[in-house]
């Protein structure tokens, strides 16, 4: 029998969760950011970003965007994302696709820490969901699994 998922009613609940869970970061000195890149003008993406910046801003994630033009180059790309990967004060990245062609974003994800990967994409993570391993799972994966 299929379950239906009231998202709306679910993603309140959940923002309100996330909510009291930031206040007691921040209590323990903590501030959670969260690093989102997105490379060139692709309108469904700016949707998502918007939306990802939203919430955000109503749990008191810290929020930072990098919006890249659509010529930037591999390593170019490569480079932000070591440089976030570094930066003390980046909890979390999310990159934003579709990316341009001449983008691979298999290299990118590659690039991307295993400890600020907020989608569950970068190899490690992957690797980890298959074996059983403890790691954290993309949202989409998780509500499917939480509710079988």
């Amino acid at each position: 029998m299929a379950t239906i998922i009231e998202g709306k009613v679910l993603a309140k609940k959940i923002r309100k969760e996330l909510k009291i869970e930031c206040e007691e970061l921040k209590k323990q000195g903590i501030k959670p950011r969260l690093a989102v890149i997105m490379v060139g003008n692709n309108p469904a993406s700016k949707v998502y970003v918007k939306s990802k910046s939203k919430a955000c801003n109503e749990i008191g994630i810290e929020y930072e965007e990098h919006l890249l033009d659509e010529t930037i180059s591999q390593q170019e790309l490569n480079d932000l994302i070591k440089k976030l990967n570094q930066t003390k004060e980046v909890n979390g990245i999310l990159l934003q696709s579709p990316l341009p062609e001449h983008l691979d974003i298999n290299q990118a994800f590659k690039a991307i820490s295993y400890r600020k990967d907020v989608d569950g994409f970068t190899p490690s993570s992957v690797g980890k969901l298959v074996m059983g391993g403890d790691t954290f799972i993309s949202c989409t994966p998780y509500r499917c699994y939480e509710n079988v």
